[in-house]
């Protein structure tokens, strides 16, 4: 964030080079903590745990992998049934007290498969809940207001906001499914939820990169449908989730030893035929 900063200053011109680029400075090597991806039984119970109207949020979580902003950004103009994608344009975010339309993290739109059933139940989504029209801000609070048909929206016709959904949607979904404790009751008889960043919306696009990685798609594909910066940033999460380096070799070694045996078996067989005094089997005895 430091060195965002010193760039934007470099742009303005208010100094003539960014400091942190130099040689001298060393960033310190980034850590990352394993992540753990949830069950899929773990998955479906917070997807049954949601009101029915905005159930397809954390479907299209994890089968698609999209972030909590662009979730709520998602636009009808967005689903290309016909390609059978989602193009992700768009997320909501908020600027101080208000919330606004932006591109996605890092600026950067992608695409991103939207398989059959998925697709189908968009559709039907769409058929029983309808969308909303919705104009926000684009990029600043007093940016150009731009309208979308968003798939998602609080009663009052309004775009949907990160904390309340987090609050009265998100939380009680995840006790459910026994993902955090059941809520306790404050002084003031508020529920009171416990939980850490492992058990927000995140869980989902972990999920997704899980299931993805052990169907066989490799790690530069899933970092483009994650919106990922860099692919070795999505390697650096992932790692630990490819299959095993084990099991790839031996199945790469058994095939290879497999058509190695048939070829040097066809060989024999026609060295035999070749040979003096051979006998076909299917006639008599053949050759020791």
């Amino acid at each position: 964030m430091l060195n965002g900063c010193l760039e934007l200053a470099v742009a303005d011109e208010l100094i003539k080079r960014n400091p942190g680029q130099t040689k001298v400075v060393k960033k310190p090597p980034r850590r990352f903590s394993q992540v753990v991806a949830w069950a899929d039984e773990t998955v479906e119970q917070v997807i049954e745990a949601h009101p029915e109207e905005y159930r397809l949020i954390p479907t299209i979580g994890s089968a698609a992998g999209l972030r909590q902003g662009e979730l709520f950004g998602l636009a009808l103009e967005d689903l290309d049934f016909d390609e059978g994608v989602i193009r992700v344009r768009h997320q909501i975010k908020r600027l101080g007290q208000t919330w606004i339309y932006g591109l996605p993290k890092n600026d950067k739109e992608r695409i991103v498969p939207m398989p059959s059933r998925l697709a189908e139940l968009a559709k039907e989504h769409i058929a029983t809940f309808g969308t909303q029209n919705i104009r926000l801000p684009w990029e600043r609070v007093d940016g150009e207001l731009r309208p979308y048909e968003l798939l998602f929206t609080w009663g009052d016709d309004r775009a949907m906001r990160a904390d309340l959904y987090n609050l009265v949607i998100w939380k009680p979904a995840i006790a459910a499914a026994g993902v955090i404790p059941p809520p306790v009751k404050d002084q003031r008889g508020r529920k009171r939820y416990v939980s850490d960043y492992t058990a927000g919306m995140h869980a989902l696009r972990h999920y997704f990169a899980s299931i993805t990685l052990a169907d066989g798609v490799n790690i530069k594909e899933l970092s483009e449908y994650l919106g990922h910066y860099d692919p070795g940033f999505t390697l650096r999460m992932y790692t630990h989730m490819l299959p095993s380096s084990h099991d790839r070799e031996s199945q790469a070694v058994n095939r290879r030893l497999e058509r190695l045996g048939l070829r040097l078996t066809e060989q024999r067989r026609s060295r035999a035929e070749n040979s003096p005094g051979y006998d076909d089997p299917d006639l008599g005895p053949g050759l020791a």
